[in-house]
């Protein structure tokens, strides 16, 4: 199987349209080389600002950070309101001066005012809101679907020739749902015609108005069978605003979704942006295009997986969504859990995983009734943050359970091309089966990032390190880090413009690492033998653990140390070259230190256990 992309979410087009805006500021010279950056993430209630300064030693650091509410809803209506307040704030802890007196971000630094580079990020009025639709809803519906998610957008529906819905009932969704653009696909390159210039004659019948705005088209990006192009023209170019790229399944053995991501992030900005409160005005501000924060995101992911050549697992969990993004043998994925969150969605976390499921890890009895009151208060008052210890665990109980729905969901859809006739040996060569088998392997997992308010604003980092190993259940070896203040989103667009201070920063400012886990895979017998490490680090710090099987441990290791260890599993227990096999790892230290995970993959617990309220507390990490 052969995959066709991108390495990263920016198309040439818009490296073209960086280069012109700096060049016409007259600072394509700091712009290779920025002495001062400002970025500035929109999103749905707070606008977050931060200043990135070049230090003497060259590297890029986060010097200080401010935030306001966003003001792209009534009153204001104008989102650089907001933005000139973040700025404002920043302009105050910096001491320095970012803003003209005619309320302009001032570029470029000149005299000790303004800066060299401001770009920005959004998700305010709602984000990028898309529809997708192909012939096949688990092969080109599926590509669309992944290509759309990729660059940044909330996927509303997904409609396909063989959805199993009438004609009129998809016809009505269009309507009723008034996305802010359309993807358009199916078929492979000189295939049949005939379903795809269905689909388009139902986006035609519905006669879709775009969400925001009534004065322009709405967009809809074909990127279907190419000897389909005239036909679909003829159906749709009338009625709306007609864009045409490459295939995303060209044929079946490939995906090819960059074309697809890059023409949606320009759609975005030219339609969609331009549409909003205010953002005509952001955009002329901006020496960078605008992106959605969930692609913003994911572009500092791939940059980071890709620059130093790991498989990479992120999250970011919020009130009302829970996206995963992934980056396995160099594929990026990324899936967005709308119904998945932790306040606004905090009941629906509940009816998917069930009363027994977010107990088990209450580490003390509560009745199904208590459970349910203290969930339905969060629910109708989700500002709130927990008041009592008790509350904190509860909502913590949540968290995992939200996050592992959500990274099943996300297993399921970061998957090998469907459709595919997969190369079998001579003995099972009458055998064809169809590919899709998950992408995520978690014994060669790197790093795993959490980011969103209950990960990175956790009372003490040890429970959110223990939120993501129980959630995510990861094996062998694998770094544990959160997002410090969430500023993801703006190293991410920082990162199309300058991947040094994108990744200086993220790797110094933004990520705090919490320490590596260790864990075997197998079923442990309680109370034998499970594990032992040893070795020795450069400063002459040795280990030399034994650990029983059933048990969590935190062993003390800190930040900016690592040791290269032999680590030996017992017959029944395996660290990824087979049952008993001993592996050469290197472990790094962390703000909460060396976690050991004996209690086997996959990891059971019921809540029904009557030492389950011993057992939590014991393995307490913190």
């Amino acid at each position: 199987m052969s995959f066709i992309r991108n390495g990263r979410i920016s198309s040439d087009s818009i490296y073209k349209r960086i280069l012109t805006n700096l060049q016409t500021r007259s600072s394509l010279d700091t712009g290779n080389n920025p002495k001062t950056i400002l970025a500035t993430d929109c999103g749905s209630t707070t606008t977050k600002a931060i200043l990135i300064e070049q230090q003497e030693a060259g590297e890029y650091r986060l010097v200080v950070r401010g935030e306001a509410p966003t003001t792209v809803e009534a009153p204001f209506e104008d989102v650089t309101k907001g933005v000139l307040n973040a700025v404002h704030e920043v302009e105050e802890l910096s001491g320095k001066s970012f803003v003209s007196d005619d309320e302009t971000i001032i570029r470029p630094e000149n005299n000790g005012k303004g800066t060299d580079i401001y770009i920005s990020t959004s998700s305010a009025g709602g984000g990028l809101q898309m529809m997708v639709s192909g012939v096949v809803m688990s092969m080109t519906a599926e590509s669309a679907e992944r290509a759309a998610l990729g660059a940044g957008s909330i996927v509303m529906d997904v409609l396909a020739s063989n959805d199993g819905r009438l004609a009129h009932e998809k016809i009505e969704r269009i309507r009723r749902l008034r996305p802010d653009m359309i993807l358009l696909s199916g078929g492979i390159d000189g295939g049949t015609t005939k379903h795809v210039v269905e689909l388009a004659e139902l986006i035609a019948a519905a006669k879709p108005r775009p969400r925001l705005g009534s004065s322009y088209k709405l967009p809809v990006i074909f990127a279907g069978n190419e000897m389909a192009r005239e036909d679909v023209a003829k159906v749709l170019e009338e009625m709306v605003d007609l864009q045409l790229t490459e295939n995303i399944r060209p044929v079946l053995e490939t995906e090819n979704l960059g074309p697809a991501r890059d023409k949606i992030h320009d759609l975005f900005m030219e339609h969609v942006m331009a549409q909003a409160p205010g953002y005509s005005k952001l955009m002329s501000w901006t020496d960078a295009p605008i992106m959605p924060t969930p692609g913003a995101v994911g572009a500092i992911m791939e940059t980071i997986a890709r620059n130093h050549n790991i498989e990479l697992v992120g999250v970011d969990i919020g009130g009302a969504t829970t996206d995963i993004f992934s980056v396995f043998g160099g594929v990026f994925n990324r899936t967005v859990s709308a119904n998945l969150g932790m306040s606004y969605s905090v009941s629906n976390v509940l009816a998917e995983a069930g009363f027994d499921n977010i107990m088990r890890w209450v580490p003390f009895d509560i009745s199904s009734e208590v459970l349910r009151d203290r969930i339905g208060n969060k629910m109708i008052r989700p500002t709130t943050i927990p008041q009592t210890l008790e509350d904190l665990q509860i909502e913590q109980a949540i968290a995992r359970e939200a996050l592992r729905l959500a990274f099943i969901q996300h297993k399921s859809f970061a998957v090998g091309l469907k459709g595919v006739q997969q190369e079998r040996s001579i003995s099972d060569a009458f055998e064809q089966t169809i590919s899709g088998e998950t992408l995520v392997d978690m014994m060669s997992l790197n790093l795993l990032v959490g980011s969103g308010g209950v990960l990175s604003h956790a009372p003490l980092r040890s429970q959110a390190a223990q939120m993501l190993i129980d959630a995510f259940q990861p094996e062998g070896v694998t770094r544990l880090a959160v997002d410090s203040i969430f500023m993801m989103p703006q190293l991410g667009v920082l990162a199309t413009v300058n991947e040094k201070a994108a990744t200086d920063v993220f790797e110094k400012d933004c990520l705090i690492h919490l320490g590596s886990c260790v864990a075997p895979v197998g079923k442990p017998k309680i109370g034998k033998d499970s594990i032992h490490i040893s070795g020795k680090s450069e400063d002459g710090e040795e280990i030399d653990i034994s650990v029983k099987a059933g048990e969590l441990k935190l062993i003390p290791f800190e930040l900016g140390k690592s040791i290269r260890a032999h680590i030996k599993p017992s017959r029944g227990f395996d660290m990824g070259e087979g049952p008993g096999k001993a592996v050469e790892r290197v472990l790094h230290g962390g703000v909460v230190g060396l976690v050991i995970d004996t209690r086997g993959r996959p990891f059971h617990l019921r809540r029904d256990e009557t030492d389950r309220v011993e057992k939590l507390n014991r393995w307490k990490l913190g």
